[in-house]
């Protein structure tokens, strides 16, 4: 049984639903590391944006830190060897979002990789231009850890005209399965704080906020602890809810602002970070690190070992959880990220990237194959949609292949959460149908 922070104030948003949080098996497992593969295969495009270009060729021998992808681009983020070894081929390979994305194999250097060390050195983001933050910041290739991948530094460089008042710091980790944060609030709580100064400093914020979901009590305690002497920064728990981790609805929960349709956090003064990605900033202050890995939740029923894995991005899935002792003769389905949010994979060759937030195992009975039903028009998408869609409506214009009225029904401030599949009686896989929709609705709009 998972205990709660208890009180009737928890701050909270409309609708949602409470799908069973799965969080058992990995919850309270300390951050074990993973000794890097033998290859790892490095996407060129880990983040939302401009793809990056090879800066090796094949031959090349790299060292772990390294740049090995570069745009000149601002919205895109830079892409380090995570391994020190040779290059052996720069072709395109399988991404976990189901594209071929031109990729950086390398043979790993375990006696190379073992040398590369980097220094403490201090840190003081308040004596920081914020211009240096931020180039410091895109220097390291940070991109969002929460999922979304979208580059840090675009983030925290708001255009003058806009003033940003508050950061809201992410640690809600919604999405049923998923302990990677969690974990990091208790072991890494000092450099989320380091992390969040950094963000408040670039932006010329005036407070910060850490949202943290009632049924972490451990990780209030933890990060609540390590902002006492903070004062511009309170730790706030939120209520345990899907999908209370998105960031409009974060900051609704927190602040009651409403980002408009089709609008960015900015727009209300607000920049949203992960506890994640303020750990990945803190690490480029303190050690001069770049982004080349991450934690990752491995769980599920045929996973002999689960747990929360410090990864080097590029690892193959199959080396994951082959280390996590996982009995692929019991697996039905493999999914990058939650089950929730996550993208099933058809092959197991895929690697970790920036994005992996977990990597979830179901066997075939835990696989819901039902068939998708007429729908009865019972309103339970509506009801439950966190941003006030009507997925019915959408779903019904997409398959009558009406794109040019979807719109209408503000598809694109559906954030594919899957609250309405979840509750739909007729297994109407609604989310497909969205995203179809927005693939094929008139770009002009």
């Amino acid at each position: 049984m998972v205990t709660r922070v208890a009180g009737g104030s928890l701050h909270t948003f409309a609708q949602g639903i409470h799908p069973p949080e799965l969080k058992e098996a990995t919850a309270g497992r300390p951050v074990e590391v993973m000794p890097p593969p033998a290859q790892l295969i490095i996407p060129l495009q880990q983040h939302i944006g401009a793809p990056t270009e090879p800066t090796v060729e094949v031959g090349a021998v790299v060292r772990r830190g390294q740049s090995i992808g570069h745009s000149e681009a601002f919205v895109s983020a830079e892409v380090h060897a995570s391994v020190s070894g040779e290059v052996t081929e720069v072709r395109p390979a399988l991404h976990p979002v189901g594209i071929d994305v031109v990729s950086v194999i390398i043979t790993s250097d375990p006696e190379a990789d073992a040398q590369v060390t980097f220094a403490e050195r201090p840190a003081r983001p308040e004596e920081m231009e914020p211009v240096d933050i931020r180039r410091a910041v895109q220097d390291a290739g940070i991109a969002g850890m929460g999922g979304a991948a979208f580059p840090t530094h675009v983030k925290i460089s708001p255009p003058t005209d806009t003033p940003i008042d508050t950061i809201i710091i992410n640690g809600c980790e919604c999405e049923p399965a998923l302990t990677s944060d969690h974990q990091l609030m208790l072991e890494r709580s000092a450099d989320i704080v380091l992390g969040t100064q950094a963000v408040v400093r670039s932006v010329g914020a005036g407070r910060a906020f850490i949202g943290i979901e009632s049924n972490k009590p451990d990780a209030i305690e933890a990060m609540r602890r390590a902002v006492s002497q903070q004062p511009g920064i309170k730790v706030v728990a939120v209520e345990t809810k899907y999908p209370q981790g998105g960031e409009k609805l974060l900051i609704k929960a927190v602040l009651d602002r409403e980002v408009p349709a089709f609008g960015l956090p900015m727009a209300v003064g607000v920049v949203v970070q992960n506890v994640a990605t303020c750990i990945a900033i803190a690490e480029k202050l303190r050690l001069d690190k770049p982004l080349y890995e991450r934690v990752v939740t491995v769980t599920g029923t045929p996973v002999a070992r689960p747990g929360n894995y410090l990864v080097r991005i590029g690892t193959r899935f199959q080396d994951l959880l082959e280390f996590a002792g996982c009995d692929f003769s019991r697996a039905g389905k493999v999914i990058s990220g939650g089950p929730m949010m996550g993208i099933a994979q058809y092959s197991l060759e895929v690697p970790v990237v920036k994005g992996t937030s977990g990597v979830v195992v179901q066997t075939p009975e835990e696989v819901d194959v039902a068939r998708e039903q007429p729908c009865i028009r019972c309103g339970r998408c509506v009801d439950n949609c966190p941003v006030f869609l009507e997925p019915y409506a959408i779903v019904q214009l997409v398959k009558a292949g009406r794109w040019d009225e979807v719109d209408e029904y503000h598809i694109m401030n559906c954030m594919e959460c899957g609250a309405c599949a979840y509750v739909c009686p007729a297994k109407i896989p609604l989310v497909q149908y969205v995203k179809l929709g927005k693939a094929k609705r008139p770009r002009e709009k």
